[in-house]
C-alpha cells in the first residue's frame, strides 16, 4: 500500500511530507519530500546590508532564533576581526543556553504529545514560558528576537534580570527531576521509544548528522567544546553521549544537555563582569572585507554554518547557511525501512527538526 503522511506539520502549517510504501504494518520504503517551504533567504541576504538580515535569521529556526542570530553576527565580526566586549559575550552565553533549554523544552512537551501523553506537554510549556519573559524583557520579543548584533548585542540586561535567571537555574534543575519522574521511566514510554530508530555511529558519521543526533550514538562532539567560539572556553561542562543510537538515547542526550546548559549559565552569571560596553566600536554601515569566512556553531538541532562571500561593500555578494535539519532529515529513508508503520511518529519526533530551517 502506498501511504501519504502529510503535508503536516505541528506548527500549524503543512510543510513536511513523507510517500511511504507499507507491507501489511511494515514499512519498506519512505521518501520525505521538503519543497513545500522556500522562502529564498539567502537571495534574499544579497540586497539587505548585515544588519538587516538578522531578523531573517530568527525565522530560520524560530524555536532556537538566538542561535541563528548569532551564528550570521559571527561570520561577520570573523571576517572583520572585531573584538567584542566581555559583558556582551557573558550575554550572548545566557541567552543562548536559555534558548537551548527553551527549545528543547518545546521537543520534549510536543513530543511526548505526539505519542500519546498530555500532561508533559502543559509542564514543559509552563516552564518554556518563563524563559520566553526573559527573551521578552531583554530583547522585546517572545519568538523572534532580533537580539544580536555585529560586536555585541542590542540591549543591556534590564535591572533585575540576571538575579532572575540565578533563581530559574535550580528551580529548572528540580523540574527536570520532576520530568524524570513523571516520563522517563514510564513502561508505555520505554516501550515506544527504545530500541526504535537505530542510527549507528558510523551512520551518523556517514550522514552528517550533528548535535543530538550524532552524540546519541556515541560521537563526543560538540563545538563549544571541541572547536571552542566565543568564550565557551571559560566554562566547566560535560558533552553528554549516549552509545544505543535509538530514540530512548536521542531523549536522554536532551535532558543531559539542558543540565549541562544550566551549570554554563550558572558560571556565566558569576563570572560576568558588573558593567561595561555591549556592542565594539562598529561602524554604522557595516562592511565585510573583500574575502570569505565561513563559521559554525553548536545550536539546538546540530551544527549550524554561515557562508559569506564579501567583495567589501555593505551587502553580502553571497551568502549561504548550514542548516542542520536539513542534513539531519537525510537518513530517513534509511532509518524507517523496516520498521513498524507505528513507530514512524516516534522516530521522526526523535530527530529534532524545524521545517522552517530545512526549506530556509
Amino acid at each position: 500500500m502506498l501511504l501519504n503522511v502529510g503535508p503536516q506539520h505541528p506548527s500549524t502549517h503543512g510543510v513536511f511530507r513523507m510517500i511511504v510504501k507499507i507491507d501489511g504494518e511494515t514499512i519498506t520504503e519512505c521518501i520525505p519530500i521538503i519543497g513545500y517551504l522556500h522562502r529564498g533567504t539567502e537571495k534574499l541576504a544579497e540586497n539587505l546590508n548585515y544588519t538587516q538580515i538578522i531578523p531573517y535569521t530568527d525565522r530560520m529556526d524560530y524555536i532556537a532564533a538566538m542561535s541563528n542570530n548569532y551564528m550570521m553576527v559571527h561570520t561577520v565580526e570573523t571576517m572583520m576581526g572585531l573584538e567584542i566586549p566581555e559583558r556582551a559575550e557573558y550575554l550572548r552565553v545566557i541567552v543562548l543556553e536559555l534558548q537551548r533549554v527553551a527549545s528543547h523544552l518545546l521537543w520534549f512537551g510536543t513530543y511526548l504529545l505526539d505519542l500519546g501523553a498530555l500532561s508533559p506537554l502543559l509542564y514543559a510549556f509552563v516552564d518554556r514560558e518563563k524563559i520566553l519573559s526573559f527573551f521578552t524583557e531583554i530583547s522585546g520579543a517572545r519568538l523572534t528576537y532580533n537580539y544580536m548584533r555585529v560586536g555585541g548585542v542590542k540591549w543591556d540586561a534590564p535591572e533585575g534580570w540576571l538575579e532572575k535567571v540565578d533563581e530559574f537555574v535550580p528551580y529548572m534543575r528540580k523540574q527536570l527531576q520532576d520530568y524524570h519522574g513523571l516520563v522517563t521511566g514510564n513502561e508505555v514510554f520505554e516501550n515506544r521509544v527504545k530500541g526504535v530508530g537505530i542510527i549507528t555511529r558510523e551512520e551518523a558519521i556517514a550522514y552528517s548528522m550533528s548535535g543530538v543526533q550524532l552524540r546519541a550514538s556515541g560521537v563526543k562532539w560538540d563545538l563549544r567544546k571541541d572547536q571552542p567560539y566565543s568564550i565557551y572556553d571559560r566554562f566547566d561542562f560535560e558533552v553528554p553521549t549516549e552509545t544505543a543510537g535509538d530514540c530512548f538515547a536521542r531523549y536522554m542526550i536532551r535532558f543531559r544537555e539542558m543540565v549541562e546548559s544550566l551549570n554554563i549559565i550558572e558560571q556565566a552569571l558569576k563570572q560576568m563582569p558588573d558593567s561595561g560596553e555591549i556592542i565594539a566600536k562598529v561602524p554604522r554601515i557595516i562592511k565585510a572585507p573583500q574575502g570569505e569566512a565561513f563559521t559554525r556553531v553548536e545550536a539546538p538541532r546540530g551544527e549550524i554554518g554561515c557562508y559569506i562571500a564579501s567583495n567589501g561593500k555593505d551587502k553580502p555578494y553571497r551568502i549561504k547557511f548550514r542548516r542542520p535539519s536539513f542534513a539531519n532529515l537525510q537518513i530517513l529513508p534509511k532509518l524507517m525501512q523496516g520498521q513498524n508503520i507505528a513507530d514512524m511518529v516516534a522516530i521522526l519526533g526523535s530527530i529534532d527538526i524545524v521545517l522552517g530551517e530545512v526549506d530556509g
